[in-house]
């Protein structure tokens, strides 16, 4: 097969024959096979949308006799990332049979609970409302994509006759139809008025090809996709420009990036009226090709028309009115001026709520854009979590793929909003919702981590995240920062390397927050060193150090932190790892105890200013955490031996006995202590938690 280089889309063949080889007849693990190869190209379909299937003989455990059995994508599951866990197995005749029982398109939420009743593998995962759409159907191997140019194709004004004029006979077409039974009927239908068709474009939907091997279905896929590809490759452009051509100048790039990380804050604070949110900004070069277009303000308000993009898009993006080179620095004074646009977003929301509602309808949901975009800058999505709001920010961008594909060979249609909503607020989409576990404790929120290089941080750090928290791992040491961003999983936390006794450093760590995730909720200032000697071996240097890393960087990183939260309006929390040495006075500590003492006051005056704006400020004083700690790797660990007349290796022993307790303190006894200020403790501030295993000179009353 020869594959297209052209401008529109770029098909990879992704097919090897020596890891197919490998499956041998396994036609179930071919069939993984060829989905994971096809959701690995986010223009074939997209993550979470689509389905595939495979049909093979197997033997009826009740009769004994050979029964035809189909293995389809399961409900929620996405074909990129299937395995065979994520599959239900179907009796294909069973499917079949629901022909006698279906009663009309009306009913067609009732058929739903009968595909449990056609389950051939009991551990199947849950069946989808396509299930019947590939059931319908006689071949052995079915793909349902949603590729942009196919989909181009599906939502131009006059689809059948441009499907005609690609493909000539040998592709059937039927009209937008809510996914479920009749449209598996009506799938079915087309076939057998057109015999020997090689797939069927779904109107304002998507794709179904097939073939009896998954290597001929797979083949037969990305021919369909090549050729609707190579058709409006060679008409784009001829006519008008893309979009009508530029109407905003594009901006440089670290202009975009300045003026997005200023924004990000404030538009995240905007769509958190309901429940806070979670940002993904993205100036890829498709994206901005629209938004700084004469046809955004066409296409834009029409909305999107495959199901699968505006059910994680909502119906229409906000498109903001500002310069993109408008000076952004004033937080509130961009809030005031943008407040207007946000209200309207709601209100408009709530009309088409209204007046499409049906009687059994949901109630409401969260009336906020999800997608928001920027002429110049870029587009802004927001969601729970970063990875829906990533996968949004995909799907608008296919979604922008196929407004320019349609507008290249006709006029771009949407779905009818009556249509949008009967898909937005399906039954059964709000059960799937119901289904879904309830969110984790921390789940909405962003934390800063300082020191998170380290034992202590990096503890941390893995605890907010467990919790549900997205993290910005932040320390003086980049290859520590990316041996601890490996180990978390992906859209859960990006890393900057910070000074904190730099300013510049510390407004680029919260810059790349805010273009990471929007902003910051949680910041725990965990970065440190120790130094151990007595009055007359301290130098000045070293007082600095102390001073600049621990005091500074608190005062620095608040300050930073605090202007974040009043543009997002959302409260927060400002940690400080300090010490039970900023209570308890101890010999050859003058430095160190200064500094932790300055910082744990510091706390407390910073808790009496930001008390009334939600933004709580604690500490949390551990003590003795040697193992898994970097302080203790160094001199520090020599010194405080020295001090005690013990080795260093007895240290955490000595530790232990002369608490309280008789306990070891460990970094994820300090990063519990953060969790409960974060996540319970949410009317306490100017707090102090000891985790020292009980000192009593270091209590506080």
């Amino acid at each position: 097969m020869s594959v297209s280089t052209t401008n529109f889309e770029h098909v990879s063949y992704l097919w090897d024959d020596n890891e197919a080889a490998k499956i041998a007849d396994d036609q179930v693990a071919l069939f993984l096979y060829r989905s994971n190869i096809l959701g690995a190209d986010l223009r074939l379909t997209n993550y979470g949308g689509g389905n595939t299937s495979c049909k093979t003989i197997e033997k009826d455990p009740l009769t004994g006799e050979e029964t035809e059995v189909m293995w389809v994508k399961g409900s929620g599951g996405d074909i990129g990332t299937l395995t065979r866990a994520g599959i239900a197995g179907l009796y294909v005749d069973k499917i079949h049979n629901l022909k006698n029982v279906y009663k009309g398109i009306e009913f067609e939420d009732a058929i739903v609970p009968l595909y449990y009743h056609c389950l051939y593998d009991l551990d199947s995962k849950a069946p989808s409302i396509d299930t019947p759409l590939h059931g319908l159907l006689p071949f052995k191997h079915i793909d349902h994509l949603h590729p942009d140019a196919l989909i181009a194709v599906a939502a131009a004004e006059d689809s059948q006759a441009i499907t005609k004029e690609i493909w000539g006979d040998k592709m059937g077409w039927v009209p937008w139809q809510r996914p479920g039974f009749d449209l598996a009927l009506q799938l079915e239908k087309c076939l057998n008025d057109n015999p020997g068709i090689r797939g069927i474009v779904l109107g304002s939907h998507g794709l179904f090809t097939w073939g009896d091997t998954s290597y001929e279905c797979y083949m037969n896929s990305l021919e369909v996709i090549e050729d609707a590809s190579r058709y409006i490759a060679e008409r784009e452009g001829k006519d008008r420009p893309v979009f009508g051509g530029a109407k905003v100048e594009a901006v440089n790039t670290s202009t975009r990036l300045e003026q997005a990380a200023q924004i990000a804050p404030v538009l995240r604070g905007l769509c958190s009226s309901e429940k806070p949110m979670i940002a993904h900004y993205s100036d890829d070069e498709r994206v901005l090709q629209f938004v700084n277009s004469h046809d955004i303000d066409r296409l834009a308000p029409l909305g999107t028309s495959c199901p699968d993009h505006f059910l994680r898009t909502k119906i229409q993006p906000l498109v903001l009115e500002l310069d993109p080179h408008e000076d952004l620095s004033d937080a509130e004074a961009l809030k005031e001026k943008l407040k207007p646009a946000f209200e309207n977003y709601r209100k408009e929301y709530q009309a088409y709520y209204e007046n499409c509602k049906r009687d059994n309808s949901p109630a409401i949901r969260d009336p906020n854009p999800v997608i928001i975009l920027y002429p110049g800058i870029g587009m802004f999505s927001f969601a729970k979590n970063k990875q829906t709001a990533r996968v949004a920010s995909e799907f608008y961008t296919n979604a922008i793929n196929v407004m320019r594909g349609a507008e290249a060979i006709s006029t771009y249609t949407a779905l009818p909003r009556q249509e949008a909503f009967d898909i937005e607020y399906w039954l059964l989409e709000e059960d799937k919702l119901k289904r879904m576990p309830p969110e984790q404790p921390l789940s909405r929120k962003v934390a800063l981590v300082t020191g998170a290089g380290g034992g202590i941080g990096k503890a941390i750090a893995e605890k907010l995240v467990a919790e549900g928290a997205t993290v910005v791992l932040t320390d003086i040491h980049e290859e520590r920062l990316k041996e601890v961003e490996s180990g978390f999983k992906k859209d859960t936390a990006a890393y900057v390397t910070c000074n904190v006794a730099d300013e510049s450093s510390i407004e680029e760590a919260f810059k790349k927050a805010a273009l990471a995730f929007g902003g910051v909720d949680i910041l725990v200032h965990s970065a440190g060193l120790a130094i151990s000697k007595p009055l007359g071996e301290t130098a000045l240097k070293d007082w600095n150090l102390l001073q600049d890393v621990l005091v500074k960087g608190q005062f620095m990183l608040s300050k930073a932190a605090v202007k974040t939260m009043r543009a997002q309006n959302l409260g927060g929390d400002i940690i400080s790892i300090a010490s039970k040495n900023g209570l308890v006075a101890g010999k050859n500590n003058v430095g160190y105890g200064t500094a932790k003492a300055a910082q744990q006051h510091m706390t407390r005056l910073l808790a009496a200013e930001l008390g009334p704006e939600k933004i709580r400020v604690n500490t949390v004083n551990p003590d003795g955490v040697i193992i898994g700690s970097k302080i203790w790797e160094g001199e520090w660990a020599e010194g405080r031996a020295k001090a005690y007349g013990i080795s260093v290796k007895d240290l955490p022993e000595f530790y232990a006995k002369r608490n309280l307790m008789n306990e070891i303190i460990r970094p994820e006894d300090i990063a519990n202590a953060v969790f409960a200020f974060t996540a319970i403790l949410r009317q306490s501030t100017g707090n102090i938690i000891n985790v020292d295993g009980g000192i009593p000179e270091a209590f506080t009353r």
